[in-house]
């Protein structure tokens, strides 16, 4: 069960954070090669939302 919700997290995570560097590619890059390295401003706001859906089961 706790693996599941850590693998929900991660997934949220990263598609917020590659929404967010499609939205803005001039302040935010991402690589997504040997892990995820992050580039850039990252909207804190949006990805709370997101990590708190995910945790609440939302979408």
């Amino acid at each position: 069960m706790l693996q599941m919700l850590e693998e929900k997290l991660k997934e949220a995570i990263v598609a917020e954070l590659k929404r967010q560097a499609a939205n803005n590619p001039q302040s935010l890059s991402i690589e997504d090669s040997d892990g995820l390295v992050v580039n850039g401003k990252i909207d804190l706001d949006d990805l709370t939302m997101v990590i708190a859906g995910a945790v609440a089961g939302g979408p």
